[in-house]
């Protein structure tokens, strides 16, 4: 009979061969399922990320490609492909060079060149040639590295120019045509002011020039009648004659009246002189340069040819100092002053106890000049908004909105301020104008 042995010798397995067998056959196929599936996860994962991608290159409208190492095109964007008519499989293997002109595909090398150098980005503009002709294109170019840092390629994103480009001369010429407008409007409104003043000046000028004009039709009187005298002594009339012509043409009286009218007509000259001369320093000095002036001397000017303008009846009356040095465009500032007396009249129109004061003071290195009336003021919710462009309380035809707005510009441009303050324990509005004091030689 044989015996266990015997059959192991004979080829024989045992049961516990057998079972060792079955366990790592199953521990294998174990391993071998779960590998399976990990990739089919990472195969799923790779087909998602390639969708993704292909998505991206599908949708995004600037143009996007990869290279390969070569500069070749491994992959490209539908924008890509629409810019420059080719189909997106005829792209893949083609130099990307191919599709630039000279100079953009020279651009193009250097910054490959220095891409292979020092993985640096790079950005130029650069012509992609389209079947319209050459396209510019803002591109940027950077590098592909794999897990261990080498370079395997680069990619290029490209913005097209031409339309942000038309865009923006769009946009500049829109821009001129504000700025032309804003100008037109800001002419307006100086010229608004102006004309607020024709009537105040042609009363101005009309007294003196009239008294000038009378004072000359009796100069000429007085001389017709000692014409007469002196054409009688010249003949050698008789003493008792020309002594009864004497007294018959008044001489003695029309030699008195004669210096009056003199001084009259020399007066009345001197007043138009004055005014021609506040006008001239009313225009001359709008040209932009910047000159030291005093402020008081300047500020009473502007309110005077207000107060001509406005026939309201109401004297600004000036407190603080008597004089105060500023440095910038007196004709400017003067307009500043126009536009708040100006306003103040207005509102206190028809008040019988109407009060206008400019007070000036120095406060630091700051020249502070304040507009205040016992008008009906400010309503706080019109106080954020006041200095806005075209924000105006009067009726329509009487005012642009642009007075305040343009005068607080132009304290700023002189390095100022126009803000309105408080007025506190009293009724009406107080504006405060702050401009630096002229420097001390």
């Amino acid at each position: 009979m044989s015996t266990s042995t015997d059959r192991h010798r004979d080829g024989e397995f045992s049961d516990d061969a057998w079972l060792s067998v079955l366990a790592a056959y199953d521990k294998t196929y174990a391993e071998l399922a779960s590998h399976h599936a990990l990739l089919e996860r990472q195969n799923q994962e790779l087909q998602t990320q390639r969708q993704f991608i292909a998505s991206i290159l599908e949708a995004v409208n600037d143009i996007m490609v990869v290279l390969g190492r070569d500069a070749r095109i491994e992959e490209a964007s539908a924008s890509f492909a629409a810019a420059v008519r080719r189909d997106p499989a005829d792209l893949a293997g083609l130099r990307l060079s191919d599709v630039f002109d000279a100079e953009g595909a020279a651009r193009l090398d250097a910054a490959l060149a220095e891409l292979r150098l020092q993985r640096s980005a790079a950005r130029f503009e650069a012509n992609v040639l389209t079947p319209e002709g050459p396209a510019p294109f803002d591109i940027a170019l950077s590098a592909r590295v794999n897990d261990r840092g080498r370079l395997i390629g680069a990619v290029l994103i490209g913005r097209p120019l031409a339309e942000l480009r038309r865009a923006y001369s769009e946009l500049e010429a829109s821009h001129r045509q504000l700025k032309e407008a804003q100008i037109q409007l800001v002419r307006n409104e100086k010229l608004a002011s102006l004309g607020r003043l024709l009537a105040g000046v042609a009363h101005e000028l009309n007294n003196p020039i009239s008294f000038v004009y009378a004072s000359t039709h009796a100069l000429d009187r007085y001389v017709s009648r000692f014409e007469t005298y002196f054409e009688r002594v010249q003949a050698g009339a008789p003493r008792e004659e020309l002594v009864a012509l004497r007294g018959e043409l008044k001489l003695e009286r029309d030699l008195k009246n004669l210096r009056d009218a003199i001084h009259g007509a020399r007066d009345g000259a001197e007043r138009v002189r004055d005014i021609v001369a506040d006008l001239r320093r009313l225009s001359a000095s709008g040209t932009g340069e910047r000159v030291a002036f005093d402020l008081v001397d300047t500020a009473r000017i502007a309110a005077r040819w207000v107060e001509r303008g406005s026939k309201s009846g109401i004297e600004a009356q000036f407190t603080g100092l008597p004089s105060l040095m500023v440095r910038g465009v007196p004709g400017h500032i003067q307009q500043i002053v126009m536009n708040l007396v100006q306003n103040a009249m207005d509102a206190m129109k028809g008040q019988p106890d109407a009060r206008l004061t400019i007070h000036v003071e120095r406060q630091g290195q700051s020249a502070i000049l304040s507009v205040s009336d016992n008008g009906p003021g400010v309503p706080e919710a019109q106080a954020t908004s006041i200095f806005d462009p075209f924000f105006t309380t009067k009726p329509v035809g009487q005012g642009t909105g642009l007075g305040l707005s343009i005068s607080h510009k132009i304290a700023e441009e002189h390095g100022g301020r126009l803000a309105l303050c408080a007025v506190p324990g009293a009724s009406g509005a107080c504006f405060r104008l702050d401009l630096p004091l002229e420097e001390d030689p």
